[in-house]
Order: C-alpha cells, then structure tokens, then sequence
C-alpha cells in the first residue's frame, strides 16, 4: 500500500473502498455506487429534496516535476519504496526555496502532498550532515503521530525520528534529547518543555537546520497569536547557540498566506499556491434538514451539542428544521450501509457522540452487529483509545466515524470514500479541508454539509457562491495583544534575561509590556537586561482555554475518562449535567473547581443539560469610530463579567423544559475587543420600530450578527458573544455590541469593524430571506442566548439594519 501522504506521482494508483451491499458490508474493494448515485439514494430516503445545491468539483491531472539535484539518491529510492516516483511542480518548488536557505509557507489544497516538500529538504540535510537537526511542529498529537510513522517508513539510516508531547513516557525522553534528530512535537510541548529546559536541548537546537510548522492555517486569533511568540523565543534560543533554522511551513488553502505565515514567525515568507497535484473529482452537495410542524415534539427530539469552549444555554425554542445531529446520524447510518467509508465531522464533542450513538443504533436495528462499525472520535478521549480508533478506520475495521475537528488535520486516512459536515466549520478554509478527507487516493468522493438551524448556515446553503466562488479567509492572529504579548515576555525572561535587542524580535507594544511588567514587580531590570525576579516560572495558557483542563473522573472507580478544558467546564461539568463518554451517558455528581476534577456516575436519564448565563458591559475606551449621522460604528476595549447561573433540564424525547436548576458558580471576567454600532431613537421610530419593539429589534439583529461574523473571519460564533440594549449607560443610545471571547482580543472584532458594511448586509440578507415568519435557530434565535431568546423581533431587526446600512459608508 503507498503512503497517500505525500500524494506525488505514483508506481501505481492506490484503492479506496467500494461499497458492498447492507448484509455484507466489508472493508473490500468492489463495486457500488458511485459518489452521484450515492448522493441520489440519499436524497431519495424522505420526502421533499433537502438538497439546495450540487456543486461538481471536476478531477484534475497532476504535473509531475524531476527531483531536485541536490537529493541524495538514498533519499529518492526510500520515496520510491512509498510508491512516490517524483514530486509534484509545487512540492519541488517549496522544496528547492528551503533547500536553498528562504522561509517558505506551502499552502495548496487536502491530499496535495504538503509533506513532501518539507520532508524532501529536511531529509536531505539530515542525510548530508549528521549532526543536523529538524524540529517539526503540528497543532495536534494525532497528526504528529501519523508523521513519525510517515517518516519512520522511510527507514533512513541516523535520522531516530521520535515524537516528544505529553504522552511520551519519561523513560524515553533523555534518549529523544540526545540522540533523535527529526523531534515531532507541537506549540504547547515547545512552549511548556522543550524551551525552559533550552540547557538539555542545547545539542540539539545548536544543530538545528528546519523548523517545519504543518497545518499553520489553524494557528489564529489567541492561540496564533501565542504561537507566534513561542516561536520568536525560539529564534531567540536557537541564535544564543549560534542557530539560524529555516522555516518551512504548510497551510491548507488561505488567504494571502505569505503576511499570515510572516506574523507568524516573525521573518521573510515566501509563499507556493499553485497546486500540481492529481485530485479526483467531489460530488458537494449542501443539504439542509427538512421543516417540521411548528409543533412536532421531534424536532427537538435531539439534543442540542455543548460546543467545546462555548455555552448552550437554549430555551423554549420552537425548532422549525429537523436537527442536523439527526440528519447527520441518518445519513452517516445510510452511508455505512451502502458500504461505504465515511467520516462525519461534528462541530462539538458531545454532538460527535450523540451522532454516533445514534446512528450505531438505526445500524443494529437494521442489522444487528453492524453498529459496532461506527465509533466517536474527539479530544479528551485517552491516548489508547485514539490510536485504537485510528487504526480501526485505517485497517476498515470501522467504516464510520463521527468525529470533532480532531482529525480534520493531515492524518492520513486512506480510502475515506464521503465526508459529512454536520454544520459550517466557521471557516472556508476548515470546510474545505474537511471536505478534502474524502477521495484521498484520487478517487471520486462525496462530501455533504448539513446545515444546523443557524444564520449563517441558512445563508450558505442558499448562496453556494459564498462557498464555491469566493476566496477563502485569511488567518486572523495579532501577536501585539498585551495579554499575548506580557506573558510571553515573561516566558522568556524565564529562559534567560531580556535585552533591548530582544524587544526587537517581539515586535511592537514590547518595551510597554516590559515596562508593565517591571512596574507589577515580575521583572527587574539591571543594566544587562530583565531579569524574571520569581523562583516560579509564569503559567501561561497557549489555547486561551480558561485554565487547566478538568478530569472527569467515574465516582464508584476513580477511573479517568476524559478531560474537559477549564473554559468549558462551568457549562458541561457543572453539578447536575450531562456529560457523554463513547456513547455512555453520565451525570456530574460534583465539580471541584479547585483541583480541576469532576466526578460523575452513569445514568441514562430520559433528560438533556443546558447551562444558562447572564453577562454585563461597559465600555473602557475607543479606539476607532465612525460618525454616520444617527449611526455610529464603534471599535474600542470592554470590560465584560458572565456567570453560568443556572441550568435547565429538558426531555430528549419532546425537548420539553422540565425544570430550571439554579447554579453557584464563580464570576468570570474579561477585558477585551469589542464592535458595536449605535442609532439614534428618533432613526428607529422613523424606519417603524416601535419603543416597545426597539429590544427584540436589537437583540435579534446582535443574534444574526454573531452567525455570520464567521463569514468574514477566520472564527467560530462561540469565539464571540454579544449584547444588545435599547439604552447602554456608556452609549446612551440603543447599541449591539459583538466581542471577542478572549482576553485582549483576537483579532475578530477588529475585522467585523473593517468589514461592517459586506458584514451586516449578509446579516441582513440572512434574516430576511429565512422561509420563517417571527424569526427561528436559522435566522435570529440563538443557542446561546442567556435571556431565552427573548425578547426577539425578526421584521424590526431587518428594519434596525436597513437604518445602519442606509447611513454606514461602503
């Protein structure tokens, strides 16, 4: 079998998985339907075509390119051993800039063959000088692992390959600092190991030749912006030992990705776009859940997600659209039936378990076993079940998999023959990558995404040309925020005392945050530099996830099942909640904050969770605005206070509200970037919106903004949250304001303020071409909302718009 990984030309083409009928589903190539019949039985399966669009992706022929001279010959037979007979034009292109010293971003599409191109270089250095050394970075363990095996199949002779994070074993790790020269590792090892023990690693870094950075798209707002700064204490580390490494970076797919790989590091980036490998063509179709009666008790017979990092605090809503967890599961059952490989990305951890319990259930009611074929797959699982998943989906031991985001990455995973998306992943960019997991040996595929009953996901599938014709997002990160940039100065000065040179290397705002960083007393400065003055080293969170992750521990064993990131665990681990594990359902018995554990018992109660929270503003300062006459558009910091307050119990079965619990949990504050726009009372009376209405109006018209910011930027609608008044104490007008959910910002609400005229007009095209008539989840309701999505006016919203986009300049 050839490693699809490196996705260059080929001795011989490889196979993907062929459907087989329902009673003999197998993992065996063989005939079935093909991607368009796929497609059509699906949509087939219920009344009505929830199909809005099929966009034909057409298959492209590669344009292979001869090895560069410089490649040893050991090296192009070990790629010939894989089945890679040449690169392709744009892996050589990448290849020979890092060979020849230049930074250099590769940002071409899924299965195009990323690694290669920095393999190719790196391998090649590692094999002319043996004391070299690579240093590979990727967001996620998984992808890690699945390189070191791409690079150990190689079988070099003195490369010692070795992954070092946080499951490798401490017996390993001297061996790792000694003697491995390619160390796969990611951003958080970088930061919390590999650079405060810089003295350990000195052998290494002083030999360091690549620094290869995989899936960089993925490093934006907070955690890009954190990312960036390790890297640049790296460049620090690595000029004190007289090392100057040449980055090598791969994004899928992006927007000007030469300024966004350049933020990133700090340094020079050339960028190669030009994608020349082969890829076989997609059937995409957007598929949005049918309508239900206003009152069918199935619609919200499906539980809502707990988003990871977010809140879900829904009440009575009135579910118009069948959910798409259900549609997903359906269709992801069907799939599996027919034979056919499928992966199905969920946006939260509990929706990818809820997805693949229930389809594993209609599986064994039509065939009994055949449920055991589908498994959940996300973060929080433990390292064994992980690997075990993946290869239970690579050996076709599995033939369908729900998973979150978790193995959108580069994990290679041959002969995926469809991808479900249940829910726009925020991102053009995530979305095609996604999408891209399917047909990775050149075959055709199918990929499907299911709209949720969302403002943005409604607008996307009735307009396939904000999908299909338009460019995808540039990253979005800003290493100048003050709440990155002083704790990441503080790291440093740990390492080894700041300079005024080193200010340089930071970047702008860096002689103010050390300046504020000596006057709080965590630095002195002498007239060598600054020096750290505390014995304990600065804890600093990368993923800006609100602290430590929380154990969730089964009572009656004190057996660990997963973890739960500190900023999510007032909402899924508060006292009383739900919380799923592999499909078996448990309730929080209590949640100790204080040493980060959470213990839990299983029950099957016939009842979902949802927290609820309530939030207050006030605005510190302005830094941008414009006067638009009775408009006024606003960019300035916030101070915002939420508390998670109580929680409400509803029937699975009916999605009836049984009770509302109250909850003690802590106030969380944050000091932040927000967007906001005012209007004059007299302008609201005279488009029609009524005193009484001028609330609803607003609320509902914040609801919409949030759904499709994500539109504009590289973010997700639970990265932000929002509030609306008809008469803010700071403001004294009637004012939405949409915030940046992270401390200091990230970057979403400076461009939501640059981009507020395209931003509101699709928010308010959104609302009004929904097909409901007081407003829905698809248009102005919201599944965060800590008022009950009330008060909410869909035809005042549209109104309040028409008033901002009348007067806001283009």
């Amino acid at each position: 079998m050839t490693d699809d990984r490196f996705s260059s030309a080929r001795l011989s083409p490889g196979h993907d998985l062929e459907p087989s009928s329902l009673a003999t589903v197998s993992a065996d190539p063989g005939t079935g339907p093909t991607p368009v019949d796929l497609l059509r039985r699906l949509r087939a399966r219920g009344a009505g075509d929830p199909v809005t669009h099929v966009e034909r992706v057409p298959a492209r022929a590669g344009v292979p390119a001869p090895w560069p001279t410089w490649a040893p010959a050991e090296l192009r037979t070990a790629f010939a051993r894989r089945g890679v007979v040449a690169p392709w034009q744009h892996q050589a292109e990448a290849a020979n800039l890092a060979y020849d010293g230049g930074h250099v971003v590769v940002a071409t599409g899924t299965a195009s063959g990323k690694s290669l191109a920095y393999q190719l270089p790196a391998l090649a250095t590692l094999l002319a000088d043996p004391r070299a050394t690579v240093l590979y970075l990727a967001p996620t363990k998984a992808l890690a692992a699945d390189q070191l095996r791409a690079v150990a199949a190689l079988e070099l002779e003195g490369v010692r390959p070795a992954c070092y994070d946080g499951d490798t074993p401490r017996a390993e790790r001297e061996w790792i600092r000694r003697h491995s020269r390619f160390v796969l590792t990611n951003p958080d090892m970088l930061h919390h190991g590999i650079l405060p023990g810089h003295a350990q690693w000195s052998g290494f870094l002083r030999r360091l030749a690549y620094v290869v950075i995989d899936e960089c798209h993925t490093y934006r707002g907070v955690f890009g912006s954190h990312v960036a700064h390790v890297l640049r204490r790296l460049r620090r580390q690595c000029a004190r030992f007289g090392a100057t490494p040449v980055f090598v970076l791969a994004s899928a797919t992006s927007g000007d990705p030469a300024t966004a790989a350049g933020r990133l590091t700090g340094l020079p980036v050339t960028a190669v776009t030009e994608d020349a490998s082969p890829r076989g063509g997609v059937t995409f179709a957007l598929w949005e859940p049918p309508l239900l009666p206003p009152d069918s008790g199935a619609a919200s017979s499906f539980p809502p997600p707990q988003p990871t990092g977010g809140h879900d605090e829904t009440a009575d809503l009135v579910q118009v659209r069948r959910s798409a967890l259900r549609e997903t599961a359906d269709l992801l059952a069907d799939t599996v039936a027919e034979g056919v490989r499928t992966l199905a990305f969920v946006r939260s951890r509990k929706g990818a378990e809820v997805v693949a319990a229930n389809a594993r259930r209609a599986l064994d009611d039509a065939v009994p076993g055949l449920g055991d074929r589908v498994a959940a797959y996300r973060g929080g699982y433990l390292r064994e079940e992980r690997r075990e998943l993946e290869r239970a989906l690579l050996h076709g031991d599995l033939l369908g998999l729900a998973s979150t985001n978790a193995l959108e990455l580069g994990v290679d995973l041959i002969g995926l023959d469809a991808v479900l998306i249940c829910g726009y992943p925020g991102t053009r960019a995530s979305l095609w990558q996604q999408a891209g997991r399917a047909g990775r040996s050149g075959q055709e595929a199918l990929a499907v995404l299911v709209a949720r009953d969302d403002p943005l996901d409604t607008y996307l599938v009735h307009h396939p040309e904000a999908i299909f014709g338009a460019p995808v997002e540039a990253t979005v990160l800003d290493p100048a925020n003050p709440y990155v940039l002083a704790p990441q100065l503080a790291c440093a000065a740990v390492e080894a005392p700041l300079t005024p040179a080193d200010l340089a290397l930071f970047g702008d705002g860096a002689k103010e945050a050390v300046d504020e960083l000596v006057a709080a007393g965590a630095l002195r400065q002498r007239p060598t530099g600054w020096y750290w003055r505390h014995r304990e080293r600065p804890e600093v969170d990368l993923r800006g996830e609100g602290g430590a992750p929380v154990c969730v521990v089964e009572a009656s064993t004190g057996r660990l099942l997963g973890t739960v990131d500190g900023g999510s665990s007032h909402f899924l681990l508060h006292a009383g909640a739900v919380y799923l594990h592999q499909g078996v359902s448990y309730v929080v018995d209590e949640l100790d904050l204080a040493d980060g554990c959470a213990l839990v018992h299983v029950e099957e109660p016939d009842w979902s969770t949802h927290a609820r929270d309530v939030t207050d503003l006030s605005v510190v300062s302005v830094r941008s605005y414009v006067d638009a006459g009775p408009v006024g558009m606003f960019l300035g910091e916030v101070d915002v206070t939420s508390q998670v307050v109580s929680y409400q119990r509803r029937r699975i079965a009916t999605g009836e509200v049984i009770d509302t619990r109250p909850l003690d949990l802590p106030t969380r504050e944050l000091r932040t970037v927000a967007v906001w726009f005012t209007l004059s009372p007299q302008s609201l009376a005279a488009a029609g919106v009524q005193a009484a209405d001028v609330p609803g109006a607003l609320h509902a018209a914040e609801h919409a903004a949030i759904g499709l910011l994500p539109l504009m930027a590289t973010c997700d609608r639970w990265d932000i949250g929002g509030l609306s008044t008809a008469v803010h104490p700071d403001t004294e007008a009637p004012t939405v304001f949409v915030y940046d959910g992270h401390p200091g910002g990230a970057g979403f609400a400076e461009r939501a303020y640059g981009t507020a005229s395209a931003w509101l007009r699709a928010t308010r095209d959104a609302i009004a071409e929904c097909g409901c008539e007081t407003g829905c989840p698809s248009c102005v309701q919201s599944p965060k909302c800590g008022n009950g999505n009330n008060p909410l006016s869909k035809p005042d919203a549209i109104r309040v718009l028409d008033v901002v986009l009348a007067n806001l300049p283009a």
